[in-house]
């Protein structure tokens, strides 16, 4: 989560977001217009564009040196890709094809999944832990687990009784967070094993479209966002009997009734009262459109970044301990001349612990390049070459930036 890659009908843009204040532009490429498609590999140079004028070519460039590592086209349209240091996977609206990053080389196709109109799917960003999850059926809120380290199925799990909406993994891949069409309730798994940990409830009044599920880098938080405009942040922890008494108040009271009552209740009921909610939120100015979160630490302290289909980044800071309503603290414009927008409103920030900010920024900045994998220096495919379906690329991928790859081990 420290850069941002947004496609426009020009081309594509490369963010770095080091700082609050400033935002760095890495990378601008007009060659290709109508990007719909851009992943970058962690901070590297290697990205992979999809354009609406070729939606079924996918295109992987090193754009630093300003080349075209190779191309590769499929039988329809691309719907989305994912990628981390041992795989590149694309889907498409019935199929799956997982290649290995290193040369490119088709691996497997997963053929005739469940018609999978948005492209959904998720990817492990630990390349030790590889795991791919897609819907399993088109009807139900089956999550399909695949390993693409072994290329072997993991296991199935019945996450949610309609169509899914959304999945994403933790940092390690050790968890896997989902929610359905519905978006009311949020439900995270232990991978690969597939046991339930955790299930918030995100509302219970209106259906929602659940549009971004992230989880923080240290696994502590769950950020969801959705077409409405309330951002939900949920803590991962297991409560316990063993709390605090609370303050005699009339929310204490009620909710010591609800606790007795929830004994008297049939299962379904009682279990969703007690469903953990919603430990952060922050209710942005606008509503129905497209937006993605990131649960980000910068310049030290734990923010809640979002990024909107109108060309706006908006930096929240977060109170780890306390929760609570987020404050926005930045407004960036990300479709101008580069001009920032500043917030008019500059609240003042809530108090960060030193202990939680240290350890997250220590967690974050420790490279391990003792682990790290290195890439070929010669090869690479010739520019412009076309790879037919089921053929491998002609040559390693070739990269000179391992350095700024993320530490292996977090």
């Amino acid at each position: 989560c420290s850069s941002l890659a947004i496609g426009t009908t020009t081309g594509y843009r490369l963010f770095s977001l080091s700082s609050v204040e400033q935002l760095d532009q890495v990378h601008e490429s007009n060659e290709i217009p109508d990007v719909y498609i851009v992943e970058r590999l962690f901070s590297s140079s290697l990205v992979v564009v999809v354009s609406r004028a070729k939606p079924q070519q996918m295109n992987v460039y090193h754009f630093k040196k300003g080349t075209e590592i190779c191309n590769y086209s499929y039988s329809s349209n691309i719907l989305s890709i994912r990628l981390n240091r041992q795989r590149l996977v694309v889907c498409l609206e019935e199929s799956i094809y997982i290649h290995n990053i290193k040369d490119m080389k088709l691996l497997k196709t997963i053929l005739d999944t469940p018609p999978n109109t948005t492209g959904l799917c998720a990817l492990s960003i630990n390349h030790a832990n590889s795991y791919l999850a897609y819907p399993g059926s088109a009807t139900s809120g089956e999550i399909a687990l695949y390993d693409g380290n072994t290329l072997k199925t993991a296991c199935t799990i019945p996450a949610h009784d309609g169509p899914l909406a959304a999945l994403a993994f933790n940092s390690t891949g050790s968890k896997l967070a989902s929610a359905s069409e519905k978006g009311t309730v949020i439900r995270v798994f232990s991978i690969p094993g597939g046991q339930k940990l955790y299930e918030f409830r995100r509302g219970m009044k209106r259906y929602v479209n659940i549009s971004s599920l992230v989880f923080s880098m240290d696994s502590q938080f769950l950020c969801a966002s959705s077409n409405t405009e309330t951002v939900h942040i949920f803590k991962l922890e297991h409560l316990t009997d063993s709390r605090p008494e609370e303050p005699p108040t009339w929310s204490g009271y009620m909710g010591k009734m609800f606790q007795a009552a929830t004994n008297y209740l049939p299962a379904q009921v009682s279990g969703m009262m007690s469903q953990d909610r919603a430990f952060a939120t922050v209710r942005l100015n606008i509503s129905g459109q497209r937006n993605i979160c990131a649960l980000s630490t910068i310049q030290k302290l734990p923010r809640l970044l979002v990024t909107t289909s109108d060309g706006h980044l908006y930096i929240y800071n977060l109170d780890p301990q306390d929760g609570g309503e987020c404050v926005l603290i930045k407004n960036h414009s990300l479709l101008g001349s580069g001009k920032m927008e500043e917030n008019k409103e500059n609240d003042l920030q809530p108090p960060v612990p030193q202990s939680y900010a240290a350890t997250v920024a220590r967690q974050s900045t420790v490279p391990s390049t003792s682990t790290m994998p290195g890439y070929s220096e010669d090869g690479g495919a010739l520019r412009g070459e076309v790879i037919p379906e089921h053929e491998f690329a002609t040559g390693p991928v070739c990269l000179d930036d391992e350095n700024e790859f993320p530490p292996v081990s977090i």
